[in-house]
């Protein structure tokens, strides 16, 4: 499993028009699914994701996770972070998991986090997105699990 994360002022997803999720200040979350991911994995990346220090504190260090702050996520499904440019010029997407393994542990990332009481917004899985944020810093994370 791999989550670039993004440390925000203010994001939403927009698809055909339609806002379907957005967030004023937090995470947003890219979210990608690989064959081997399982529940394990999951589990692993919503608590790394829930407790990862990227905010400051009052000296302006590090010190502070999106649950300390009370920031909000917001994540978006994204198969093309497993996408292989090593050969070619096309990205190669082999690597990524089938859809329907895909959703499943997406949603549940998902829920696992707001079972940790944490605000998740989203995407739409599989749908072509619009994704606009304000990073903030910038603050750009890349985290895999299995590692």
């Amino acid at each position: 499993m791999k989550v670039v994360v993004q440390r925000s002022n203010k994001a939403k997803v927009v698809i055909q028009g339609e806002m379907v999720g957005a967030i004023d200040f937090g995470l947003v979350l890219l979210v990608g699914i690989t064959h081997d991911d399982t529940e394990a994995d999951v589990k692993w990346m919503a608590d790394k994701v829930a407790h990862l220090r990227i905010f400051e504190d009052e000296s302006g260090k590090m010190n502070h996770s999106v649950s300390n702050i009370g920031g909000q996520l917001l994540s978006v499904s994204q198969f093309t972070l497993y996408g292989d440019c090593r050969k070619g010029r096309r990205p190669n997407f082999m690597a990524a998991a089938k859809p329907d393994q895909a959703e499943k542990l997406y949603d549940s990332f998902n829920e696992t986090l707001r079972a940790m009481g944490l605000t998740v917004e989203t995407g739409r899985f599989g749908a072509m997105m619009d994704v606009e944020l304000v990073n903030s810093g910038p603050v750009t994370i890349i985290l895999e699990s299995g590692m």
